[in-house]
């Protein structure tokens, strides 16, 4: 399937992926140094579930539109899905590649459904959207003890840190697949911001070596 780049301007936004108006478009990075978008095509699937069914779908980027990227770990990008503008950020997929969660709204909004071959056009975000906080650990953050005269707390340090470093912590945690180890990921990061430490340390943030991500299964369709 052919991987193109091509100029085009995209969406600004946040950390979620979703359909965004586009009055909102920002500025927009290259991918690879040159100032173009990488464009491409592929399958939107539903994923397989053991309980209720979900009402979001995903789709896996092309080998060749990952690689055009800088990074086999998270990415945030802006950019059109079916033409309709939106912003999200890429999960990888423990392959050295990337795919993305497709919320209803943003595939009503591209007019696709499950089974449709889908146009995109993605360019990396200029400046990192703010994640968003896990329950658990927006908890842990409340009840650390506040830091004393000249030592800053962990709330501090995490207020301090940018999004791209508090998006690290939250890939940590949330890539621990038991929920014993997930809590006390939580805990280690509240010890480890009170120490003053900023980004959790040897992480694997593609999942190629931990084995520690990966997409979902796709549904028969």
């Amino acid at each position: 399937m052919a991987i193109r780049r091509v100029r085009k301007s995209t969406a600004a936004g946040g950390s979620e992926t979703k359909a965004v108006s586009p009055k909102h478009r920002g500025r927009k990075t290259d991918a690879g140094g040159t100032g173009k978008a990488i464009a491409f095509r592929c399958v939107l699937h539903r994923p397989a579930t053991k309980g209720a069914p979900v009402d979001w779908t995903f789709l896996v980027l092309p080998l060749a539109a990952s690689r055009m990227l800088a990074s086999r770990g998270m990415v945030s990008v802006e950019g059109t899905f079916n033409g309709a503008a939106f912003q999200a950020t890429l999960q990888p997929d423990g392959k050295g590649g990337h795919w993305l969660k497709v919320e209803r709204a943003l595939r009503e909004a591209a007019g696709a459904k499950a089974g449709d071959e889908v146009s995109l056009e993605i360019t990396p975000m200029t400046e990192e959207p703010e994640p968003i906080v896990p329950p658990e650990l927006r908890r842990a953050l409340a009840n650390a003890p506040a830091g004393k005269a000249g030592t800053p707390g962990a709330r501090e340090v995490w207020g301090d840190i940018t999004p791209a470093a508090r998006r690290d912590w939250i890939h940590w945690m949330e890539s621990a697949k038991q929920a014993e180890t997930r809590a006390r990921r939580v805990a280690t990061a509240i010890d480890m911001l009170a120490k003053g430490k900023r980004r959790p340390c040897c992480f694997d943030r593609s999942g190629m070596y931990s084995k520690s991500m990966g997409c979902p299964e796709a549904a028969d369709e």
